[in-house]
């Protein structure tokens, strides 16, 4: 199956924006350590390269929480697949996710960390379709407002393909 693809955001465009971003949480937390929570699996790509444009000190652990499975749309019903390895308690945290939707997802994570009494959270994604939100969640750092269209691409899957392209996509029908 060869499905077509077409270019939403550019490579270039994209590394701009995580340059951008880097320089922004540089500055808000400068003096401070900074702890980052990447949200798997489609998280990984903008935490490496936002981890390495960050100019304070990098802590780094993983979450997996699941609302999708291979579906399109969020189900709603949010699983924990992997908890983090290390406590928050104390740490200046930033979540850091690929995509945020309807913020259902978001907003039970956000409620479950900040019972690990972590001294701040904040939240940093690179796509946002804030006109899907169903659950009101506030992002601090947003690298793109897109439409509503299903997306793919540095990350983002549609059933576990399509993770690696360089740019942010959407497949043509």
């Amino acid at each position: 199956m060869a499905d077509k693809i077409k270019v939403l955001i550019s490579e270039e465009d994209v590394d701009a924006k995580i340059r951008e971003l880097g320089k922004q949480i540089s500055k808000d937390y400068e003096g401070k350590e900074i702890h980052l929570i990447c949200v798997l699996k489609g998280g990984i790509y903008i935490t490496t390269e936002l981890s390495k444009r960050i100019t304070v000190p990098v802590s780094l652990d993983f979450m997996s929480v699941s609302s999708y499975g291979d579906a399109t749309e969020s189900s709603g019903r949010v699983k924990i697949v992997k908890d983090l390895d290390d406590p928050i308690e104390g740490k200046d945290v930033l979540i850091v996710e690929d995509i945020i939707d309807s913020g259902r997802t978001l907003r039970n994570l956000v409620d479950l960390l900040s019972t690990r009494s972590p001294k701040s959270i904040k939240i940093c994604t690179l796509l946002d379709k804030p006109e899907r939100r169903v659950v009101e969640v506030p992002v601090d750092y947003v690298g793109f407002n897109i439409p509503d269209e299903f997306v793919i691409g540095y990350g983002l899957d549609y059933a576990q393909k399509y993770r690696n392209l360089p740019f942010i996509g959407v497949v043509e029908q």
